[in-house]
């Protein structure tokens, strides 16, 4: 709309003056038309090899593995170990997303709790949290 023309003047309206009728910022408009321009592929090297193929590496070293599972640092070091040069976080993300991750530990079941949740007593006049010992003062003139 910018690029427009007044038909009364024959000039182009301007970005300035789209911007104000519209009520929006100009930086918008501009963080818009970077936002197209940038790629949408993930940035940076891509690695010794695609996500397919990593995988099947991972999958590899867990069934030569003597254990059930293994965790993606143990993994992520026996790939190096092997030459393959990936970032650990890339490994914990395939292993993640492929369910290949050891199987989490999910903790041992607690006891009772210290009370069911209420504090009424179940005696008249007795006070709870008490460990019946009394501390005298000089005020009372009982004790040493």
């Amino acid at each position: 709309m910018s690029q427009a023309t007044s038909p009364s003047t024959g000039k182009p309206y301007g970005l300035a003056r789209v911007c104000r009728v519209w009520g929006i910022a100009r930086a918008t408009i501009y963080w818009q038309r970077h936002e197209r321009a940038m790629p949408d592929a993930r940035r940076g090297p891509l690695g010794p090899c695609t996500d397919d193929e990593l995988v099947d590496h991972i999958r590899r070293i867990l069934e030569a593995s003597p254990f059930s599972g293994e965790g993606y640092r143990k993994v992520w070091a026996r790939l190096r170990h092997r030459g393959i040069r990936t970032s650990p976080r890339r490994v914990l993300r395939l292993m993640r997303v492929h369910q290949l991750l050891a199987p989490m530990r999910q903790g041992q079941p607690h006891g009772p709790k210290a009370h069911d949740g209420t504090i009424i007593p179940a005696q008249v006049d007795t006070m709870g949290g008490t460990d019946m010992t009394a501390t005298y003062t000089r005020q009372d003139h009982t004790g040493p």
